[in-house]
């Protein structure tokens, strides 16, 4: 399962680490990039995400999670 997330905030390569890591640690996710340049979070998983557990691991990078994309 993939979903796509908008995330504010991240502007450069650290950013995305920041975030990549944290949500990189969420049980059951898989794969996860991030991208700056469009503000935007995929996070692959072997289960449905919780959206409230993705939203507090950007939040612990420092960043704000929009919410999915359509």
């Amino acid at each position: 399962m993939t979903v796509t997330y908008t995330v504010s905030g991240m502007s450069c390569g650290h950013c995305e680490s920041a975030v990549t890591k944290e949500v990189s640690a969420l049980p059951g996710v898989t794969d996860t990039r991030a991208d700056a340049q469009t503000g935007l979070l995929t996070v692959a998983s072997e289960q449905p995400l919780d959206d409230e557990a993705v939203r507090t691991a950007v939040d612990e990078a420092g960043y704000e999670l929009v919410g999915r994309t359509v």
